[in-house]
């Protein structure tokens, strides 16, 4: 007999958007909790459109970035503006464990769902919010997206381009998935917490935070008084043994040599330069380190003699540290993803179900519940609203006066 998921009969209600909190709530989902995700009528959450907006790719019949994040649950549409809709919040709140929110301060406050708003309908509610700014300051009311809170914000968009480069725009959510993490361990601990006092936590994330998080060396560095890299020039680099390399057929290697005393005479063995490890400008790594202008002008041309096929046996054979720059078509189909299940199927029901990524978080000794597919708006309004404890005449009344579709 299958081994019952870990959250199985933890109670969700997701009533956030775009992205990281609606993947948090799926993270919950993925551990077996029951997810009910709250959406307004005939719209639906926005995140719904998201695989429209250029530059995201156009796939037929499937809606991706709304499967990735909200699989594993159901759907109630509830209009939330709707006088009637409080008695409905009231319900989802007392039946919830943990409920989501990323709505901003103010639209918080309008609607009566902040934390004390509804902590005391519920004293064992894990009340999780996620904002782009955080919860004070000046800018706490903004909405924040991961490519302004996030990269832009933190300087991690500045210090990733090359130097004189405009910068360039990250990859849709990967800002928002990172604080999705921190999201769900912080709504972990809150559980953990609640296990030993028997009361509810607020807890809380950003994209701010997030960001500061993900630059935290460099960060840091400045806060004691440093002073923090500019964007990088490749062709004067402050190390060029952690520098990337154009190939014969125009692929891009990394290297990343942590014990340059090891490996670099290795490195020059494979790349056909062993006389270069008795050239005092290499030799030890600050002559490395006053020279790397000249050494990268050097690589260069040396790595524009072969392949990328033909410098990875080379590299491999020695033993050295080394990235290839794929590209996100071909991390699609890297066998590491399928070895380590990082791509799982979604069980859909067909005889070849598409692939889907796991979330990051995994124990050994428990099994995630397979990914179903995300709901359709409204789809599971009825069988909520009856775990709620309404009959046919209260969601009949609920839809009369367009509470609910």
């Amino acid at each position: 007999m299958a081994n019952t998921p870990l959250l199985e009969g933890l109670h969700v209600v997701d009533l956030a958007s775009f992205i990281a909190g609606p993947a948090a709530a799926g993270m919950l989902g993925d551990f077996g909790a029951d997810v009910v995700k709250v959406e307004p009528p005939r719209t639906g959450d926005t995140y719904r459109g998201l695989h429209r907006m250029p530059p995201n790719p156009r796939v037929d019949g499937v809606n991706y970035p709304w499967q990735l994040d909200n699989r594993n649950k159901r759907s109630i549409a509830l209009n939330l503006k709707s006088p009637a809709a409080r008695a409905v919040v009231e319900r989802l709140v007392k039946w919830a464990d943990v409920l989501v929110t990323n709505f901003p301060p103010g639209t918080r406050a309008k609607l009566g769902l902040d934390y004390d708003d509804l902590a005391p309908l519920n004293p064992r509610l894990i009340y999780a919010d996620v904002t782009g700014f955080g919860e004070e300051g000046p800018e706490a009311h903004l909405p924040g997206f991961d490519v302004t809170a996030f990269w832009a914000r933190s300087g991690l968009m500045d210090v990733t381009r090359q130097r004189d480069a405009a910068p360039a725009m990250n990859a849709f959510g990967s800002g928002d998935h990172p604080t999705a993490v921190s999201l769900f361990a912080g709504i972990m601990t809150a559980l953990y917490r609640r296990e030993k006092t028997s009361e509810g936590a607020r807890v809380t994330a950003s994209l701010i935070a997030e960001g500061a998080w993900a630059a935290g060396m460099w960060l840091q560095a400045v806060l004691v008084g440093g002073k923090a890299p500019s964007p990088a020039d490749r062709s004067d680099p402050p190390n060029a043994l952690a520098n990337a390399y154009r190939t014969a057929d125009n692929r891009w290697l990394l290297l990343a040599f942590a014990n340059e005393d090891k490996q670099v005479p290795l490195f020059l063995q494979a790349i056909g330069h062993p006389e270069a490890a008795q050239n005092p400008k290499y030799a030890d790594m600050p002559s490395r380190r006053a020279h790397a202008a000249e050494i990268a002008a050097v690589l260069d041309g040396t790595f524009a003699t072969r392949t990328l096929a033909e410098w990875r046996e080379l590299l491999d054979r020695a033993g050295l540290t080394y990235g290839v720059v794929q590209t996100i078509d071909e991390f699609a189909h890297d066998p590491q993803l399928v070895a380590n299940k990082i791509l799982v199927p979604v069980d859909d029901g067909s005889p070849e179900p598409y692939l889907t990524i796991d979330s990051p978080v995994r124990l050994d000794q428990e099994q995630k519940v397979r990914p179903r597919p995300a709901p359709d708006l409204g789809e599971h309004t009825e069988s909520v609203l009856r775990d709620l404890g309404y009959d046919d005449a209260g969601i009949e009344e609920l839809r009369q006066n367009q509470t609910i579709n």
